[in-house]
């Protein structure tokens, strides 16, 4: 079966988000609702992910979802609740792991310092935020429009990811069985996305020689991009020309600084 929509996947350190676009239509983009466990219990749909695995003891039985009731992790907004009761069983900012040089991250270690607890390495956690996402996905979409896992499928990543933290992110997506994947920087979609809010009139707001600076602060990382504008054969193009330094700077770091303030 050939493609039917593009499928764009934010997998941030903090939350996950997942639209898609038909490949032949009027170009509309839709925001997927994601079915989760949350706080409280039940099932809701909601269109961020919270990036947060709730790994649960034997006692406390399966977390089921609609598409497996016999699920043994919770991702998302039960697993983040779950975090400040049994902290030692959550894995949070797994993607902040997945760049570290000085890390094996294919080993389990998350949750750091927990005892008592199966441990994931980086690249597993990875996996299962593009597990549920591609099952939720699957779900609503899979006997319709066919699987996530036909489609083009577009992964956001840090602008300063390193190519082993990169090579690993594909790791996990090919794990999850997406084949057709591209990797795009995230300051760049960011760029993309004011680019069709604005329209045609883009063009006037920028001009040759013109350089756009994109500061992405998520909840791991701080990221610049430097993309300039250029006249190719009468045409405005954009081209990436720098790339910061890999700050692991960002909301986790802000919310520790207030604790400890």
């Amino acid at each position: 079966m050939s493609a039917r929509f593009a499928i764009g996947i934010d997998l941030g350190t903090t939350h996950c988000a997942l639209a898609r676009v038909a490949l032949e239509g009027d170009g509309r983009t839709e925001i997927v609702e994601i079915p989760q466990l949350v706080a409280g219990g039940g099932l809701e749909s909601r269109r961020l992910l919270p990036s947060f695995i709730y790994l649960p003891p034997e006692a406390e039985g399966a977390m089921p979802l609609p598409w497996d009731p016999d699920r043994q992790v919770a991702v998302g907004d039960l697993a983040r609740a779950r975090g400040a009761e049994v902290p030692g069983r959550v894995v949070a900012s797994a993607k902040s792991w997945l760049c570290h040089p000085s890390a094996d991250r294919r080993a389990g270690m998350l949750p750091l310092g927990a005892e008592d607890v199966e441990k994931v390495s980086p690249v597993e956690a990875t996996f299962r935020y593009l597990e549920h996402l591609i099952e939720a996905y699957d779900h609503q979409f899979a006997e319709t429009d066919g699987p996530l896992t036909e489609q083009k499928v577009v992964l956001t990543v840090p602008a300063s990811f390193d190519a082993a933290a990169r090579d690993l992110t594909v790791e996990a997506a090919l794990a999850a069985g997406i084949d057709d994947l591209t990797l795009l920087e995230e300051p760049q979609a960011a760029l993309y996305a004011w680019l069709e809010q604005a329209g045609e009139g883009w063009r006037k707001q920028l001009s040759p020689g013109d350089v756009v600076l994109v500061i992405d602060i998520g909840g791991g990382t701080t990221d610049y991009s430097a993309i300039e504008v250029r006249d190719e054969d009468g045409e405005l193009t954009l081209v990436r020309v720098a790339v910061g330094d890999h700050i692991l700077l960002g909301g986790d770091n802000m919310d520790l600084a207030l604790a400890h303030a």
